[in-house]
């Protein structure tokens, strides 16, 4: 099963910047006047970059063979078999052997943490009479569970969960074992996306500084 994790919040700001980007680069067409349209275009191009590389392509894809991890600028694939440690501070880490890859999304914040501490807590009663809804005992114990936890902690333990299940399936399954991508190890490479992305708005400054 396929799952993929990443920012709303960003991917909601990207999709809207290039919304804006697109109409804008329309408009400098149409109009184009030399120079400052040029020039335009090319701090246009800049940020339409920079916007795709932290806002759009940030994301973490679980699948069958393991977690690839698409931060701005690279890919890094861990199989199941690999993931040896996954931490969380202000964001996750999954270790595999001496290498280690942090991920870009989902992060947390120090008033994030201290929400999901609050949301633990049972709901006081002010005065003789309570001001908020009295939970219920599996919403009390649901609440309990996730106390302290972010969505950052939350990905954590559906990292670790899918790696441990993978394990157990492979030790019932010594004929598999050494087959298919999940032998492979870690591996990290430069994400082409990214890349294309960056030549592109570099080269619309060079020709900006050359007109």
């Amino acid at each position: 099963m396929k799952q993929v994790f990443r920012s709303n919040f960003a991917m909601i700001v990207g999709w809207l910047w290039m919304v804006f980007a697109a109409a804008n680069a329309v408009d400098l067409v149409v109009r184009y006047n030399g120079r400052l349209s040029m020039v335009a275009a090319a701090v246009l191009g800049v940020l339409t970059a920079l916007v795709f590389v932290t806002c759009l392509r940030p994301m973490i894809v679980m699948s069958e063979e393991g977690v690839l991890v698409r931060n701005p600028l690279r890919n890094a694939f861990v199989p199941w078999s690999g993931v040896d440690e996954v931490t969380v501070s202000h964001s996750i880490t999954i270790a595999s052997g001496d290498q280690k890859v942090r991920c870009w999304v989902p992060q947390t914040s120090a008033r994030e943490r201290a929400a999901a501490v609050r949301r633990g807590k049972p709901a006081p009663g002010r005065g003789r009479f309570r001001t908020e809804p009295v939970r219920s005992k599996a919403e009390q114990v649901a609440a309990e569970a996730m106390a302290g936890k972010t969505h950052a902690d939350w990905v954590a333990e559906q990292i670790t969960e899918r790696a441990e299940a993978a394990r157990r399936t492979a030790s019932l399954t010594p004929s598999e074992e050494g087959t298919g991508a999940a032998s492979g190890g870690f591996t990290t490479a430069w994400a082409p996306s990214a890349l294309v992305a960056l030549v592109l708005a570099l080269v619309l400054v060079v020709a900006a500084s050359v007109v």
